[in-house]
């Protein structure tokens, strides 16, 4: 309808404006056409001079950024960066339009606290079209662009995953060459670097633990307390409750009795001495270890523990004592025959019953330290031992002998700090050592085919950062927190790893990557995963979030983001494991985060963000 109507109109104007006789409208318009085409054709004209600039701008935002690269990575000298630039430029620029085009490149050398800088400037036009008429016959512009390096040193930290299943799909080989090899990550960070300590880099090999080197055993940051402590005395099963308990006759146990220990019913079984994992279901009875209740690896934490109980026969005057009273579940122990151990009985039932027999006190074999009281049940006095009380009597360990695992015995690995700390980047808080043990195999130990690796703290020695990770294998469970904690550590000066002090004059840029092929499954708790799978909730993603978060807060002097997050999830499982959601959270951006679904493109994701760390260089 309304076309309609406007139609017939707009003809009938027309013609009017024909036949007019009077020569008003068509001198007006003669006069407004002038100036009206002016405007169209100057819009015409500007817009190419502002796409020729725009693509020039481009094009020296690149060329400065590669001479900047050439000149850190010394291909090119001083002198050569003016050709260099021009050199470039003609490679990128691609409009045609420009002319009188003039490219320039000059470097600055960085003095005190000022920075070394590449400038690329350039300038052309172009002819007009349009605005040639009113005296415009070009429309010249120019740009620049700039990079500084210099007082910007970068520090990156790499996370990497050595857990059992890298060992599928050619994962852990295309890690390797994707870090360490001909043109991998390592490779392109190092060239950054115009002078040692521009570019740093730290390797931290992770599975459930991480592997800080034996040779720190002495020092003051590594918390021994579970390592020197018996079974029933660890702060990481205490935490979560599987911490086991000691059986109601256990002051008759000695040489010869049946092992009250079972994987079963507390997480542990008996060996035939320290240092062995070959279990026994009787305490020896003669030879070196007569009497040693030596607990086997934890079955549930995966870590063996560092001595065992003897059995110190408690005379006072006679060899028969009461161990137990008071209760049905008073029993003398058995022997190998079946029977009750030799010179013990129990007389009456219920509340009235009594056990009598050899006693023996039971020390651990750790020398007393600060750290090292308050175990159960060991007291050498026999008012202690001869009434069962339901909660065992707390008592200073009294073994005055040498350790069976002394900690200069211990192979270099830690857990997660105590809760809150584990999540934190506190440089003061020790770290537990844990001697941990998965799959019949001492991981730790350096001697076992695919132990897992040291870290390597921030170094410039490219060559033992990538015999570093050429070495990495194969290992156990994951723990994606503990390796991000140690990347964290990695980066703190003053913390275990001892980073370099950084200068207040100076600009850094802290990167972490994190590279994991699975799910969480195992930490420092045994409640939270047994190797193969997480417990209800995801607890060690809860944690791992919570460390994230705490990253990702951090800020600098500025205000500014601390660390920038890389996170890469290798998803080759048929079927495919979900996207991990701590991963992907945990990235600085969702640009951060890559998904990869084959060995393949490890390779590619680590050149992918070597480019960008490189840009990031130079171009801040």
């Amino acid at each position: 309808m309304r076309n309609s109507f406007i139609l017939p109109r707009l003809k009938d104007a027309a013609r009017r404006f024909v036949r007019a006789d009077q020569g008003n409208i068509a001198v007006m318009f003669g006069i407004a056409l002038v100036p009206i085409l002016s405007f169209v054709g100057a819009a015409v004209d500007y817009s190419r001079a502002l796409n020729a600039r725009s693509s020039m701008q481009a094009a020296l935002d690149s060329t400065a950024l590669m001479v900047a690269k050439d000149l850190a990575a010394g291909t090119i000298t001083a002198s050569q960066v003016n050709t260099k630039a021009q050199s470039y430029f003609a490679a990128l620029y691609t409009n045609k339009e420009t002319q009188n085009l003039t490219i320039s490149g000059v470097y600055t050398a960085g003095s005190g606290s000022t920075t070394s800088t590449v400038q690329v400037n350039g300038s052309g036009g172009i002819n007009t079209d349009f605005i040639r008429v009113a005296g415009f016959p070009t429309i010249n512009f120019n740009t620049s662009s700039t990079t500084t390096w210099g007082n910007v040193k970068m520090r990156v930290a790499l996370a990497l995953d050595n857990t059992g299943s890298m060992a599928s799909s050619g994962k852990i080989t295309a890690l390797r060459n994707a870090v360490a090899g001909s043109g991998g990550l390592i490779d392109q960070l190092s060239i950054l670097a115009k002078t040692d300590g521009d570019v740093y880099i730290s390797v931290i090999p992770f599975a459930k633990v991480v592997n800080v080197g034996a040779s720190n055993y002495n020092q003051s940051w590594i918390d021994w307390h579970d390592w020197l402590s018996p079974p029933t005395d660890q702060n990481a099963l205490a935490f979560d409750g599987s911490q086991p308990s000691l059986p109601i006759n256990w002051h008759a146990v000695g040489p010869g009795a049946k092992c009250p220990f079972t994987n079963s019913n507390s997480g542990f079984a008996c060996t035939t001495g320290p240092n062995s994992e070959t279990t026994t279901n009787y305490i020896p009875s003669s030879g070196t270890y007569s009497g040693y209740i030596c607990p086997s690896a934890d079955a549930n934490s995966h870590a063996k523990y560092n001595g065992c109980w003897v059995s110190t026969q408690v005379t006072n005057g006679n060899n028969t004592q009461t161990f137990c009273s008071g209760s049905s579940s008073c029993a003398c122990p058995v022997n190998s025959s079946g029977s009750s151990v030799s010179g013990c009985s129990c007389s009456g039932s219920g509340s009235s019953k009594v056990c009598a027999g050899k006693v023996y006190s039971h020390n651990w074999t750790q020398p007393t330290v600060t750290s090292n009281v308050g175990f159960k049940d060991t007291s050498t006095s026999p008012a202690t031992l001869n009434k069962w009380t339901p909660t065992a009597v707390m008592v200073p360990n009294n073994w005055t002998g040498a350790s069976t695992n002394p900690t200069s015995t211990w192979t270099g690995c830690v857990a997660d700090r105590d809760q809150p700390y584990d999540v934190s980047g506190s440089t003061t808080q020790p770290f537990p050592a844990n001697e941990w043990y998965e799959n019949s195999v001492a991981y730790c130990d350096s001697s076992v085919t695919n132990s897992l690796e040291p870290i390597i703290p921030l170094s410039y020695s490219w060559t033992t950062l990538k015999s570093a990770v050429n070495a990495m294998q194969p290992t156990g469970g994951t723990n994606q927190a503990v390796g991000m904690a140690w990347a964290w550590q990695s980066l703190l000066p003053g913390g275990p790893l001892n980073a370099p002090t950084e200068d207040a004059n100076t600009t850094y840029n802290r990167v972490i990557i994190l590279l994991s092929d699975g799910l969480n499954t195992e930490d420092r708790w045994p409640s939270y995963g047994d190797g193969s799978s997480q417990a209800s909730g995801n607890p060690i993603d809860a944690r791992q979030a919570q460390l994230c978060t705490n990253l990702k807060n951090a800020t600098d002097a500025k205000g500014n983001p601390m660390y920038t997050i890389y996170t890469i999830q290798v998803n080759t499982n048929s079927p495919a494991d979900p996207t991990s959601t701590v991963l992907q959270n945990c990235a600085s951006s969702p640009d951060k985060f890559f998904m990869l679904t084959s060995s393949t493109q490890i390779l590619t994701t680590f050149n992918t963000i070597g480019t960008a760390l490189s840009k990031l260089r130079v171009a801040m």
